[in-house]
Formats: structure tokens, sequence, C-alpha cells
């Protein structure tokens, strides 16, 4: 079975916890950025999600399409349109599939130990926005 959907707009890359202290005990906050695009990666993902939280190993594919920078010439451009020229900039691929693997953690799934294969590709639009393929 799979289920395909797409996140529309830049993809917020997940940002470090803020660490703080409080009677001595340490505390990680997700820093509000990263939780607001989490939440909306959960409300996105509620209208696609199955009957019930999948338990099984998955495989995840996502396409993560980039804003092409202001400043890129127009032969640049039009590469990075058609697809031949790909983002090589932060930030990291890593970085922007995290925020999205949590966001469909108890949506989707139970947890994101579940997943035994990955595929993810960064690159250009001018319609920014993820595409995303689940298999199980």
């Amino acid at each position: 079975m799979n289920i395909f959907f797409e996140i529309p707009g830049n993809i917020q890359a997940q940002e470090r916890p803020k660490f703080s202290t409080i009677n001595g005990h340490a505390r990680a906050v997700d820093p509000i950025k990263s939780r607001d695009f989490k939440h909306f990666v959960k409300m996105v993902a509620a209208e696609h999600a199955p009957a019930a939280l999948i338990e099984t190993e998955i495989r995840l594919f996502v396409d993560i399409y980039r804003p092409i920078p202001k400043s890129m010439s127009k032969k640049n451009r039009a590469y990075a349109i058609s697809g031949a020229l790909r983002p090589t900039k932060k930030p990291d691929l890593d970085n922007l599939v995290k925020g999205i693997k949590d966001g469909l953690s108890k949506v989707i799934w139970h947890d994101d130990a579940q997943i035994v294969e990955m595929t993810v590709r960064k690159f250009y639009s001018e319609n920014p926005r993820a595409v995303v393929k689940i298999d199980w």
C-alpha cells in the first residue's frame, strides 16, 4: 500500500534545539519555526492518513523543491527549472527531511524507527513544496 501527498510552500529545515536549565534540570525546546512547520506537516498529513497508524516497515520517498534564488542568472535559472542544476547550498538535506519525518510521526506511523529505506532529493522550482510518498 502507499500514500502520496504534497506539502505546499517552502520546506523549513529542522533547527537546533534551544537549551535552558530550570531548577537544575536541563531542558531542550524546539525553535518556534521548526515547531510550527511540524504542526503544519501534521495538518497536511492528517488529510491523507490511513485509518490506523502504520505498524510495519516503511519506505519513505521525498522530493523537496526549493525556491530558485532571485540572484541566479537567467541561464542558470533555466537549468534549475529543467532539473539540470540542483541545490547544493544550505539547508542540508537531512535537516529538511527531519521536520517532515517528525511531523508524520503519530499521524501516519508510530515512530521514525519504522523507516527501513529512505530516498530524499532536492530540486529547484518556482513552486516550492515537498512531494511525499510512503510505501508499506
